[in-house]
This record gives C-alpha cells, structure tokens and sequence, in this order.
C-alpha cells in the first residue's frame, strides 16, 4: 500500500503524539527533513517497545532498517505536536514494511507518510531471525490489506 498526501489518520490503527522541540527547526523556520525520519522511527519503535515485539536491553532479536522512504506535504514548527500513525503495509516470515502518516492537530491531511522496511535478526550474530506466530499475533491488527 502507498502512503500518499490522499493518506488519512484513520487509515492508521496506532497512534502517537510527538512534540516538536526548538532544535528540530531549521534557519528557513520549518522542522528539517531528517527530523520527519527521527518520527517515524519514534512511533515504531515505541508501538515495537508497547508490544514487546523488541525491548532493549536483552531482547534476542532486532529489527534493522533495509528500506526507508519520505514524501514531505507540508511544513511543521514549533511549537506542534505531531500525531504519528502506524500500520503494516506486509507482514513476512523475516520483516515488517512499517507505514507511518504524520498529522498535525485539525488536518486531516498529513504533513508527511513514508514507511521502513526492517528485517529481523538475531541481536548476536545478526543472521536473520523468523518472526514467532505470538510475535505476529500482537501486531496482526495494524496489519493492512495490500
């Protein structure tokens, strides 16, 4: 599934509130791109953290970033609070494609959606590690039809 400006919240069955901080802005007054990354990996890794999917510091997997995409819609400042939405584009044997929408509050819009694609391995050796039935169970219903 594409996550485009025609996204909306709804669209997401998981969410976050993030705010802005004054160092996320940059000299032409808007969050800088990079930032918009930082948020998409925060409502991840908080929704993997919330589900016991990974935890640190002993969790015997991890999940490492093999894809990554942004489409930027409209600027963000401070000081806003930036709703994260998390779903699952595809759930495999091995990796989660994450699609994350970032909304700002009274838009139905979002000011950015994207995805990352993380493969799991294990947290030692770093060969890759199967998801467990009980690990895709506690995410199934973020899962979306492609």
């Amino acid at each position: 599934m594409s996550a485009g400006k025609d996204e909306r919240r709804e669209n997401y069955p998981w969410h976050t509130e993030i705010p802005t901080r004054w160092a996320d802005g940059d000299p032409y007054g808007h969050v800088n791109n990079v930032v918009y990354y930082s948020w998409f990996d925060t409502a991840v890794t908080q929704m993997l953290f919330e589900r016991r999917i990974v935890w640190l510091p002993d969790s015997p997997m991890i999940g490492l970033c093999v894809e990554s995409q942004c489409g930027f819609f409209a600027p963000v400042e401070f000081p806003e609070t930036v709703q994260a939405g998390v779903r699952i584009g595809k759930l495999g044997s091995k990796s989660i494609r994450f699609e994350v929408g970032l909304f700002l509050e009274g838009r139905a819009e979002p000011v950015a959606a994207g995805h990352f694609v993380h493969v799991y391995v294990d947290r030692a050796t770093r060969a890759p590690a199967p998801l467990s039935d009980a690990q895709k169970s506690v995410v199934a219903d973020l899962v979306v039809a492609g």
